[in-house]
């Protein structure tokens, strides 16, 4: 009974594990679900291609070279070092040790070295990060949004990544030591270790027991914090692990300069147009229950995975001209407040046994300013920027438009534009028949 009380454990941390991490998930399903019903289910070949070349390839991070090639590196060594976590569990749940290896051979030495090869890699990487946040202080990542919680939640993430490559390596140093020296566990001899094998002389002059409870200790560390990582995402930036794929996947394939049309306006302009509709008949109106947006209920169900899909990387900040020149505008904190405010209204929901219940609050005010939406000059910057399809400018546009057609809260400056093209056809402040006037002063 006793020695089956490590695999009862193993399932009970694991299956509550799994459990945690699947009602996150139904939660974020919910709440990107309470935006506007948007069908992005056309041409599914070019999405499946843009998602394997954005999310998959990487495409858009080489663009800065060196971080994007180490970014990959930690890319691709946290996918091929969790294949070893499918041995892992099935080995906790069975009570074996290194399960796989008798089935794959000599593939299985290639396997090991190939992960503790991606190991160190990964920590190399980790430590040039987090010296660029800490000790360079690359200036996108200090920015007023990035104080608090988010600056905490990047460094967080970065300690983890490299306490969880450290296990792995310790557990497989130890269990490189046992093999050759405690043939009384009777561990399998398997795998390749070019990278753990250097951790041999910090246990050389230890007992068998003590090195058995440092494998051991270290395996379930690594398993314990594997799952802690998977339940920690829900509550931090790198959500875009899991949210990238289909992120890309429903991204706009539009042309980047080209602005969706409200379907009532562009309706009410065509009839307007067709000269084979009696001008003095009763017009047909679309009822619409509100322009543009001031809520997260207004928006879309892409634009609340957009900002759950956030990575909080800040080169959408950077690019921005607005925010080049001093104005309080940061596309970054766009997403981040979307989210904030996303959240806010689950928790309400939650709540209240799954009701939302109004709360006096709204996203346009509360979370983000007119004056930042107005520094704002539609020039696609950050979206061109996002290493992975974010468009914080449709929720601009769509709380400008809230803000111009329902509370006519534009800046004088474009409410005198307005009314020029309104009266005279043109944003200019001269009657129809002065237009050229200045022709005559050449």
């Amino acid at each position: 009974m006793i020695s089956i009380l490590p695999n009862i454990l193993f399932s009970l941390i694991f299956i509550f594990a799994i459990f945690y991490f699947l009602r996150n998930v139904k939660k974020i399903y919910r709440n990107i679900n309470l935006g506007i019903k948007e069908d992005r289910s056309d041409n599914k070949k070019q999405r499946w291609v843009q998602m394997l070349r954005i999310a998959f390839g990487q495409s858009k991070m080489i663009d800065k070279p060196i971080v994007g090639i180490l970014h990959i590196v930690v890319y691709i060594g946290f996918l091929v070092i969790n294949i070893e976590l499918l041995e892992i569990v099935v080995d906790g749940f069975l009570g074996t040790h290194r399960v796989f290896a008798p089935f794959l051979g000599s593939f299985y030495n290639f396997l090991i070295a190939f992960f503790e090869f991606f190991a160190l890699l990964v920590i190399i990487s980790i430590i040039f990060f987090w010296s660029r946040r800490n000790i360079l202080k690359i200036k996108r990542f200090w920015n007023t949004e990035m104080k608090g919680w988010p600056k905490s939640d990047a460094d967080n993430i970065l300690y983890i990544e490299v306490l969880l490559m450290l296990l792995f390596l310790t557990m497989n140093g130890a269990d490189l030591w046992l093999q050759n020296n405690a043939y009384q566990l009777n561990y399998v001899t398997a795998g390749s270790f070019p990278v753990s094998q250097f951790l041999i002389p910090l246990f050389e002059n230890l007992s068998v027991n003590t090195v058995f409870i440092i494998e051991r200790t270290a395996w379930w560390l690594h398993i314990i914090g594997i799952l802690f990582f998977l339940n920690y995402l829900y509550y931090s930036k790198h959500l875009h692990i899991l949210l990238a794929f289909p992120n890309t996947y429903f991204a706009n394939l539009n042309f980047k300069g080209k602005f969706s049309n409200l379907k009532s306006v562009t309706n009410e302009v065509k009839m307007m147009m067709d000269p084979s509709i009696d001008p003095f008949s009763a017009p047909v109106i679309e009822e619409v229950s509100k322009f543009g947006a001031s809520d997260v209920f207004d928006l879309s169900w892409i634009q609340l995975l957009n900002a759950y899909t956030c990575t909080e990387c800040g080169r959408c900040t950077s690019e921005c001209p607005a925010s080049q020149t001093g104005k309080k505008l940061s596309p970054r904190k766009i997403m981040m407040d979307t989210r904030d405010r996303l959240e806010e209204v689950g928790k309400n929901i939650d709540k209240n046994n799954g009701e939302f219940k109004p709360d006096g609050k709204q996203l346009l005010e509360n979370h983000i300013s007119n004056e930042e939406l107005w520094a704002c000059t539609s020039c696609n910057a950050c979206v061109e920027a996002c290493p992975i399809g974010i468009d914080p400018l449709s929720i601009i546009i769509d709380m400008r438009r809230y803000l111009v057609m329902e509370k006519s809260a534009a800046p004088s400056e474009l409410n005198n534009m307005m009314t020029n093209i309104e009266n005279n056809g043109a944003p200019w402040p001269f009657n129809q028949m002065d237009k050229l006037n200045w022709k005559n002063e050449l």
